[in-house]
């Protein structure tokens, strides 16, 4: 076995683990910190030096918009497990339990500050088609309401994944859990409060990360 070919295998390796570890970090700082976090609190707490974040992220934005990625990659591989399901309702609290679970809408609020690259449209787009089959497939089956929309499911996931006010703790995740379960009673047909206005359009979803004025 070459040794030379063994040193580049662990040297890629040991630079993914870095990167998994920037990520995660990345999304902890940011989303109890606030996006003005110095990146400096990030290699802290990833066990990283400013030297391995920089060579991996240039600026802050890089970085964010990677995050932005690896969210809607998470919420792709939480739809596509959705629709496996034989039952559309347990597919549809499945998928909005495990985005939830991800924090997969923690990043909105950087929606409008970052520019928006084309892979985070590409990723962004086959998430809305997915999310898109899965309401579409409880509403099929008669136990989503009818007047609850694709984005509807979304912005509710997003409130979900806010973190609460104050350091972390165990309680918080209790009181989540029960708080969703009345959201998701919520969602089922046929529902007992008509829902007040219009729904939101794909063009407002979608103009929050505009940051032009």
């Amino acid at each position: 076995m070459s040794t030379a070919g063994t040193g580049r295998r662990g040297r890629q390796a040991e630079a993914a683990r870095n990167d998994v570890r920037l990520l995660e970090a990345a999304h902890e700082v940011f989303t109890t910190q606030g996006f003005d976090a110095p990146v400096s609190a990030i290699a802290k707490r990833a066990g990283v030096g400013m030297g391995s974040l920089y060579r991996r992220y240039r600026t802050k934005e890089e970085l964010l918009q990677r995050l932005c990625v690896v969210a809607m990659e998470r919420v792709v591989a939480a739809a596509e497990q959705a629709l496996v399901s034989a039952d559309p309702w347990e597919g549809l609290a499945h998928y909005v339990r495990t985005c939830v679970g991800n924090r997969s809408g923690a990043l909105a609020p950087v929606a409008g500050t970052i520019e928006v690259t084309d892979e985070m449209w590409r990723t962004s787009r086959r998430a809305t088609e997915l999310a898109g089959r899965v309401v579409a497939r409880a509403h099929e089956a008669g136990v989503l309401r009818r007047d609850v929309t694709t984005l509807d499911v979304s912005l509710l996931m997003e409130q979900f994944s806010r973190p609460a006010p104050g350091p972390p703790s165990p309680y918080d995740q209790q009181v989540r859990q029960r708080l969703l379960a009345v959201a998701l009673d919520g969602l089922r047909a046929p529902g007992a409060t008509p829902l007040p206005g219009d729904p939101p359009t794909a063009e407002w979803y979608e103009g929050r990360w505009d940051p032009s004025p």
